[in-house]
């Protein structure tokens, strides 16, 4: 037991560099054996619902045949190593799950031998909880780049999510970190499971009885902060791997300093950066969920985005013929890219201005940030003057406002914001 407590400590510590842990979208039930993906999901994340829940999150092993400079497994990181066994890592998730400690697994590795000996292993735990400990809880399985195909696919039939690490933007910089790595070897079992959940779709629109398939999608990571990419050109592959492999999730980590000797790795300090992680994930929203067209949001005259403000703030104060949008009259489209509006909130306003003229007062009472969005609205009663003020003194007032708001914050709590 202590040496499983050993190796559980070492190869939990060395999975939380791995941020795709995704939840939601699958809906697999429980069909008389143990668990429900159909309502679980991820721990230390949320579902499309808002809550919360919890995951035994490890790695098959932290041993590895390549030396990424900027991963902590690498070969030449002398770090402790640890291996589980298949049948440890089962009797951990059932174990943990039976007293409630996880809602679901999140299962990655290292590469040790070559890529199919461990996708083989991952592949031998996926189906031994499905097939002989019924469990139908959540699970989320690496895939292993250069597997074969075949066990892809198998993979897929008991896997809710799958995903695999592009670990960096661009060819050249992974390249220069990651010699023995390449794009190829993502590209091209995203595009495998990518066609097989599009062939189960349509076979189970004709049967009621074909197997799911990695229903709750792809997703995919990439290490932002090691290479010197521009924003636009992260966002530029995010967008292209939404398009092309219809990934639910691009997930954007901030490169943690973990290997000091290595010189072609930026110097950056202790933390990761966090507020360009940020940024990314705000831009990735707005692209996926708010109409907006990459170009409006960064181009190549314009290739980073502002820490100082949020991109759709950073758009808006650019954009002063786009205001102020009268909220009475305005299409949904519009309302959500006042800043200080989302999605919901544009919901309310439309549903609710059928009975009436909306006025600020009621503005305030749906939830919306009004000192932010009054700069670039007009609602029944605002003053016909409003709009007319300069931009750059608008976002001074945000940011005093915004400095005054979080002033009681720490550091790291401030620099979300």
């Amino acid at each position: 037991m202590d040496r499983i407590e050993e190796k559980l400590k070492i190869l939990a510590d060395a999975a939380k560099y791995d941020v795709s842990c995704s939840s939601g979208g699958s809906t697999r039930k429980n069909t008389g054996g143990v668990g429900d993906a159909s309502v679980s999901g991820i721990c230390h994340t949320y579902t499309e619902d808002g809550r919360c829940v919890s995951l035994l999150k490890i790695l098959l092993t932290n041993h590895c045949i390549f030396d990424c400079a900027f991963c902590v497994s690498r070969k030449s990181n002398d770090i402790k190593r640890a291996a589980f066994t298949v049948e440890e890592v089962v009797d951990l998730t059932m174990n943990f799950y039976r007293r409630n400690f996880i809602e679901g697994l999140f299962l990655s590795s290292g590469i040790f031998k070559n890529a199919d000996f461990t996708m083989e292993r991952l592949l031998r735990i996926v189906k031994k909880l499905r097939t002989e400990e019924r469990y139908n809880g959540y699970i989320h399985l690496k895939t292993i780049p250069g597997a074969s195909a075949e066990l892809v696919k198998e993979a897929g039939l008991y896997a809710d999510r799958m995903s695999i690490n592009l670990e960096l933007p661009t060819e050249a910089g992974l390249k220069m970190l990651a010699p023995e790595k390449d794009h190829e070897s993502v590209k091209k079992p995203l595009a495998l499971v990518n066609d097989q959940i599009k062939a189960y779709r349509e076979e189970g629109a004709l049967s009621r009885y074909v197997p799911h398939f990695v229903p709750a999608g792809q997703s995919t990571q990439l290490v932002v902060g090691a290479t010197p990419e521009t924003d636009y050109e992260i966002m530029n592959v995010a967008q292209t791997f939404y398009k092309d492999y219809q990934l639910k999730r691009v997930y954007y980590s901030g490169y943690i300093p973990i290997n000091n000797n290595n010189t072609l790795l930026p110097s950056v300090g202790t933390a990761p950066p966090l507020l360009r992680e940020n940024r990314l994930y705000q831009t990735d929203w707005l692209l996926r969920f708010y109409d907006f067209r990459l170009e409006e949001i960064l181009d190549a005259g314009h290739t980073q985005l502002d820490l100082d403000i949020d991109p759709k703030l950073s758009w808006a104060l650019r954009h002063p013929e786009f205001f102020p949008v009268d909220i009475n009259v305005a299409a949904y489209k519009s309302i959500i890219r006042i800043p200080g509006i989302g999605r919901q909130s544009a919901t309310k306003i439309v549903q609710a201005r059928q009975f009436g003229r909306l006025h600020e007062y009621q503005l305030r009472k749906m939830g919306i940030a009004f000192n932010r969005a009054r700069h670039f609205m007009r609602c029944a009663d605002t003053p016909i003057t409003l709009g007319h003020l300069c931009m750059a003194k608008v976002k001074s007032l945000i940011l005093e406002q915004a400095h005054s708001k979080y002033q009681n914050k720490t550091p790291a709590q401030l620099s979300l914001f």
